[in-house]
């Protein structure tokens, strides 16, 4: 058992680096095991401070220490596990340090470490110290000269910044020399060295520049890149368009590998991307992946500003670039893929992921105020709330007010590591606002609840909106303040058509109001006819909408609103209520009739988005319906769902074959939205029939396989055949496995298509799968497409009522973090929500979790999730 509890950090503790360092010349010696570093130093005391310098320095073999060219003894410096401290270090001198390390057995893959017989860094968030004794903090920044040497098979020798000179060693060996011209704090630090092949291209910027754009991949995997080297283009024309920001260096570069902890790290002039992230072609890359690739090759080129140039002061900031970057991506992807239907995919993973963590013992503000270990506060609250909280930003300003704001932000915290006031501010001086009650978003954690209630006055022609909000209590914030939560919202007559009003005197057909008290109520005039209320249209804001809207509003505004979002969402909320009706043993058969009228209506809208319709087919999924549900009890939930989509398939039987064989992709591919779109609907057609127990749909989904012509079309018959089931899917998965075996990003897919198997096999099979030659636990794409696969999306089976999915997922969390901390303990937030099942579940739950946090020799990372997810002051 554990007999030693770590030390929290805390916001409340932070003070300024005591020593800076403007350059550094870093020196790698690069060896498999045995890679030297050498480091040289301009340090400098930070005005006041007087106590001894201590870098943080782990799993570093010491070789020597200089102060100003004289190596110090073993009474003038101190080293241990965790770094060097030097009581009597001078205010200002050059320190000198060589230390050895060993990438090959780096499995935790922090630091510099090797993958597919290449060196690799990951330095975010605390992995420089993993490489060299230093500060390792974000906010010293320094200027950064590396110099790489490696044996000459280690083709090509990257880092930060520009090469500036490179040339041929004796023994085989040769060497390159990189400056970064800009501060960088030491987790931007990238290195990578090993034999690649490089996509070129280049950019003209907006002021006349060349930059030379290069994607480093996989030998033969080039043409694979292109889509990737697409999207950095279309992200470097957009940022300078949408926010004026051009692209600094003269060469940007990004490097694809194959075992990496995150999906992708904006490393200064040097992106490092999980290949599963970059590679991409029709024939193994579905429609999600290309999306996928677009939004994060966008994502980390956006970083170079709000992330790289504009650094956080410390990692309590973390989503001053997370969330604010999340906010540019998504911007970015609307204009590329469509507003509505990427608001709907943005709020659909915003639920799912963040309103589940605000529900749970793991609920945190977007700024926390303390933690263990900073790698378990990349959440979603972190990212997808932080860039709800800018999106309201924008809302409650206007776009050219926000404008200004950035701009300004851009201006004065240039080559700096800042703080969220600081952000704020500079919204407050372009508009001239108070925005000291919006703070409260960063610092209170939890999903409001907002309800609407109405009264319609006839005869005077006003309508009266009863607004009120209240926030549930959160570990450790128990009581809640009022939010300034802005809700927008239109009105419909009965038959659909849009309702003018006039409100603060102004007629109006959209308006924005914002709810920042307890209880509000608002009085609309010149409301002519009885209207339907559309609230919180496009999600103006991330909280739980509940109004009195009877199930024929919500018909009318599924029918009509002009707001896609809230089409969308009636929809979703007319399901979801008849889905948990049944799951109570209440089934409304003949509202389920209804709602089958209606999508057939909504499919049938010849002028909407494909894309958008294949939204509307997909019901609630079933953790979110696991949200609304009190207790949850997901067998039910997955039975009721069941039967609703095969009551819809039999209804729609004919209107969805004639989708599918109305969209076929009769010419050449493109991952376009036009194109992604109608195979999106095509497949979620395919999808929606499969429910229906008719026997020869075993067969109508063995032809889409087979007759596949890309990815996307053939994983969508691979999940069609797994819910026929039997020999039928078995035979699909073989053919798939031996067709693709030599492809490690397309196996990845068939690990995952199998731990989503809801059958009553699927537990067995997905432990079966964990001794497959093909799986390796130490790769971390393996192991989400297995474990994590099978236990956030597959709830049926992972909630097994004998708790044998509970036992799986531990066991292989302690598995995986005696090598990698990191990874193991993002698997654990699927059991940290056992206090929202039922009982019997949750003590099942409960008790993996006691047996997780009493294992000795766990690391932070797993401790600090398991014993919050433990804490008495986490209920509800």
């Amino acid at each position: 058992m554990r007999t030693d509890t770590p030390q929290a950090i805390r916001l409340s503790d932070y003070r300024p680096p005591a020593f800076l360092i403007d350059e550094v010349a870093l020196t790698f010696d690069l060896h498999p095991t045995a890679t030297r570093v050498t480091a040289r130093l301009q340090v400098r005391r930070n005005r006041e401070h007087s106590e001894p310098l201590r870098f943080n320095g782990e799993r570093l073999k010491p070789i020597s220490v200089a102060i100003d060219g004289r190596v110090l003894s073993d009474g003038e410096r101190t080293i241990d596990d965790e770094g060097l401290t030097i009581p009597s270090a001078p205010d200002a001198f050059v320190l000198e340090t060589e230390v050895e390390i060993d990438p090959e057995n780096n499995k935790a893959l922090e630091g510099l470490y090797m993958s597919g017989g290449r060196f690799c860094t990951q330095c975010e968030a605390e992995g420089f110290r993993k490489i060299t004794f230093w500060p390792d903090r974000p906010d010293v920044l320094s200027r950064f000269t590396v110099r790489v040497e490696a044996d000459r098979s280690f083709r090509h020798l990257l880092s930060n910044g520009n090469l500036i000179e490179q040339g041929e060693l004796e023994g085989g060996r040769h060497y390159a020399v990189w400056n970064d011209p800009f501060l960088k704090p030491s987790y931007l630090f990238a290195l990578v060295a090993g034999e690649l092949d490089v996509l070129e291209d280049s950019l003209v910027t907006m002021t006349g520049r060349t930059v030379e754009l290069k994607i480093f991949v996989d030998p033969g995997m080039a043409p694979r890149a292109a889509y990737a080297m697409d999207a950095l283009k279309r992200s470097m024309r957009w940022d300078e368009e949408a926010f004026g920001r051009e692209y600094d260096l003269d060469l940007f570069m990004i490097v694809a590998v194959r075992d990496f902890n995150f999906g992708a790290m904006e490393n200064k002039g040097l992106n490092i991307f999980n290949s599963s992230l970059l590679l991409a072609d029709p024939a193994t890359a579905t429609d999600a992946d290309f999306e996928r690739i677009e939004s994060v090759v966008a994502h980390e080129y956006f970083h170079n500003w709000t992330g790289d140039r504009i650094t956080c002061r410390d990692w309590f900031q973390l989503c001053l670039k997370e969330g604010l970057t999340v906010f540019r991506d998504q911007s970015f992807s609307a204009d590329m893929r469509g507003h509505a239907v990427q608001r709907i995919k943005d709020v659909k993973a915003l639920r799912a992921r963040q309103f589940a963590e605000d529900q749970g013992p793991l609920a945190h503000p977007v700024r926390p105020s303390s933690y263990l270990k900073i790698d378990n506060f990349y959440t979603a609250t972190i990212y997808e709330k932080g860039a709800e909280i800018i999106r309201m930003l924008k809302i409650l300003l206007g776009a050219e007010a926000f404008r200004a704001g950035m701009d300004l932000y851009f201006e004065r915290w240039d080559g700096h590591a800042t703080t969220v006031e600081a952000f704020i501010k500079c919204f407050e001086e372009a508009s001239g606002s108070d925005l000291s009650h919006f703070f409260a978003w960063y610092e209170q954690a939890g999903t409001p609840r907002v309800s609407l209630e109405s009264q319609y006055d006839e005869a005077a022609k006003t309508l009266t909106l009863n607004f009120a909000q209240e926030t549930p209590p959160t570990p450790g914030q128990p009581v809640k303040q009022a939010l300034p939560i802005p809700i927008a919202f239109g009105l419909l007559d009965g038959e659909g058509r849009p309702l003018r009003f006039e409100h603060d005197g102004e007629p109006q057909d959209e308006t924005v109001i914002v709810l920042d008290q307890p209880q509000a109520s608002i009085t609309l005039t010149g409301v002519d006819r009885f209207p339907v209320i559309s609230a919180l249209r496009g999600f103006s804001a991330p909280v739980v909408l509940t109004t009195d809207l009877e199930p024929k509003d919500k018909y009318v505004l599924l029918a009509a609103d002009p707001d896609l979002f809230n089409r969308w969402e009636a929809g979703q909320e007319l399901a979801r209520d008849l889905i948990l009706r049944r799951a109570a043993g209440s089934p409304d058969e003949v509202n389920e009739e209804r709602y089958a009228d209606a999508l057939g209506r909504a499919l049938s809208d010849q002028s909407a988005d494909p894309a958008f319709k294949a939204l509307m087919l997909a019901l609630p999924s079933e953790p979110d319906l696991a949200l609304v549900m009190s207790p949850a009890d997901p067998q039910a939930i997955h039975e009721a769902r069941d039967a609703l989509r095969t009551r819809l398939s039999v209804h729609l039987e004919s209107q969805l074959r004639e989708l599918h064989n109305g969209l076929q992709d009769l010419g050449e591919f493109s991952p376009d939205a036009e194109g992604a779109g109608r195979r999106a609907l095509r497949n979620a057609a395919l999808d929606l029939l499969l429910a229906n127990p008719r026997s020869d749909n075993a067969a109508y989904a063995h032809g889409h396989f087979e007759a596949a012509g890309n990815m996307t079309d053939a994983m969508a018959g691979l999940s069609a055949l797994m819910q026929v089931g039997g020999e039928a899917f078995g035979q699909a998965l073989a053919d798939f496995y031996e067709r693709w075996t030599s492809e490690p990003l397309v196996i990845d897919k068939w690990f995952a298509v199998q731990a989503r198997d809801p059958s009553e096999t699927a537990i067995g099979r997905v432990m079966g799968l964990t001794a497959h030659p093909a799986f390796d636990t130490k790769n971390p794409n393996r192991l989400r497409a297995l474990v994590s696969t099978f236990a956030n999306f597959n709830p049926a089976r992972f909630h097994d009522p004998s708790g044998a999915g509970y036992r799986f997922l531990a066991d292989q969390i302690l598995a995986v973090d005696r090598f990698n901390p990191m990874i193991a303990a993002r698997l654990v937030d699927p059991l940290g929500g056992w206090r929202r099942y039922k009982p019997e579940l949750g003590a099942l739950m409960r008790a993996e979790l006691e047996r997780i946090a009493a294992t000795a020799g766990l690391s932070k990372n797993v401790y600090e999730l398991a014993t919050r997810a433990l804490a008495q002051d986490a209920q509800d």
